[in-house]
């Protein structure tokens, strides 16, 4: 790759790296999936601004997250197909720190929305 001389250079290897990551990774067209629902449901249910604050910030950690794996995985896959208990290891650990961050969007989820759910449906 040559080096990047101009912001927008610097943009469009950027937006590659989001598209790959949907282009190629199921994980990651789910969680982009999920993130335009609750979107809708975040306006929908009116969320106040620290709300959509927390909701934004927690969809963030979750796609980032997702894609430092997709990346490590790259990597990883670059330097060896072979089983190696390291290449291994460093795909358990950027796995689990999607599951980290998917398990706090799923609590997160359930703290701002399950009353306002609950509200509407009347339970």
């Amino acid at each position: 790759m040559k080096r990047t001389r101009t912001l927008g250079e610097s943009f469009s290897y950027a937006i590659s790296g989001i598209f790959y990551a949907i282009k190629t990774q199921r994980n990651i067209k789910i969680h982009f999936m999920t993130t335009i629902l609750i979107v809708i449901f975040s306006f929908l249910l009116k969320l106040n601004i620290i709300e959509l604050l927390i909701v934004s910030i927690t969809i963030t950690l979750v796609l980032t997250a997702e894609m430092i794996n997709t990346a490590i995985e790259a990597v990883v896959d670059m330097f060896t197909q072979e089983y190696h208990p390291l290449a291994q290891a460093a795909k358990n650990v950027a796995a689990g720190a999607v599951l980290i961050s998917a398990i706090n969007a799923v609590i997160v989820g359930y703290l701002i929305f399950y009353k306002k759910i609950a509200a509407l449906l009347g339970i």
